[in-house]
């Protein structure tokens, strides 16, 4: 069997997703002839660049342009016209990797960004390719732009995420809620003690800050506000700006990081995480139960995500960083807050997301059991 796993590299949450789908199906059934590719890295050089550098520029700096962009698509009165203009160009520097995918016509196509599901759903409507097509979609919300009548299986976070794709005309039987797909380091035990010791830090209440690779972010100023109250950890990703500010301060009890690979360590030693509702960030936290408070949401899925979440009774969105600090202190002085969020975490964490969507992607499939 073929399948190939598409994703784009605008933002870290697609590939994330994307890697770990490939990484549980291959260890999963060797047997499979898989692939993961980016679709951006076949396509014309000046829209794969506008495409990476337009989303990483306007989340940082910009994001009223993004909030305009994400809401006007929502419209139905302009979706025909959004749609075309979309299409024209997705379809102008895509055509390489439609000639690709039409030449190797996989079994199985999943993918973990909607623009992937346009080039398989063109192909699919023209006839030609045959593949099944999974749309796993890595937010909580669903915008227009995931919605492919030619997508057989929708894989989704949540009941909320099926009821929204039901309201709009999906088929349930079309709708399965397994979770967003994340590494399975993230259901891992881990002792406290030990990771204490290899960070060098102390046994206490410890906040961790994190915002995704870009490190946004009022950053700076919270590690300002808690460096007296709590043990802060940082990890600043690919922002060295960032990194050299914090690291020249030398704060006592505030430990910086650059990007790392083992954030499921530093989240195990935690007791809050500040961070950005990103889809993908929130399951891992859900998996980990670690309490998030929320900063720098994007306007569109990750405002979405924190209402939606509301919803279950599991994260704050700070609306300024003194708020920041009082939610903080507040969990801190009280610990019964913490315990009844991660009761919350419990109801709606899926910690077998992998798993399950290895069974509906292959059916009674082989597995390995090593």
């Amino acid at each position: 069997m073929k399948i190939f796993i598409l994703y784009t590299s605008a933002g870290s949450g697609h590939f994330k997703a994307a890697q770990a789908l490939y990484d549980y199906f291959k260890n999963n059934n060797p047997h499979l002839e898989i692939r993961l590719i980016d679709i951006l890295e076949n396509s014309l050089r000046p829209f794969r660049n506008a495409y990476t550098s337009s989303y990483a520029f306007m989340v940082s700096y910009v994001q009223v342009f993004w909030a305009i962009g994400y809401y006007v698509t929502h419209f139905i009165i302009l979706r025909p016209v959004v749609m075309g203009i979309r299409f024209i160009i997705n379809r102008i520097n895509t055509f390489k990797f439609s000639g690709f995918l039409a030449k190797e016509n996989p079994d199985i196509i999943i993918c973990t960004h909607f623009l992937p599901v346009e080039v398989a759903t063109h192909l699919k409507r023209r006839r030609k390719i045959n593949s099944r097509l999974f749309t796993v979609v890595t937010d909580f919300g669903i915008h227009p732009f995931w919605l492919s009548k030619f997508t057989d299986i929708y894989i989704v976070a949540s009941n909320f995420t099926r009821q929204q794709l039901v309201r709009r005309g999906i088929k349930e039987s079309r709708v399965k809620v397994t979770g967003i797909p994340i590494e399975q380091k993230f259901s891992r035990q881990f002792p406290r003690g030990a990771l204490l010791r290899k960070f060098n830090l102390e046994d206490r209440f410890t906040v961790l800050i994190v915002t995704g690779s870009f490190g946004i972010g009022p950053i700076d100023r919270i590690v300002d506000l808690l460096r007296r109250d709590v043990q802060v950890l940082v990890v600043s990703a690919r922002n060295k700006a960032l990194f050299d500010r914090l690291r020249r301060k030398n704060y006592p009890g505030v430990s910086v990081f650059g990007f790392v690979d083992n954030i499921e360590e530093l989240m195990a030693i935690s007791d809050l995480i500040i961070t950005k509702p990103g889809g993908l960030t929130i399951s891992e936290v859900l998996a980990m139960e670690l309490v998030p408070i929320f900063i720098s949401a994007i306007p569109g899925q990750e405002a979405a995500n924190i209402e939606i979440l509301k919803g279950y009774g599991i994260g704050l969105c700070a609306k300024d960083n003194k708020e920041v600090k009082e939610l903080v202190l507040d969990y801190k002085e009280h610990p019964e807050k913490l315990n009844k969020i991660k009761e919350n975490m419990r109801r709606i964490k899926k910690p077998d997301a992998l798993r399950e969507i290895y069974n509906v992607v292959c059916p009674g499939g082989p597995r390995n059991t090593g």
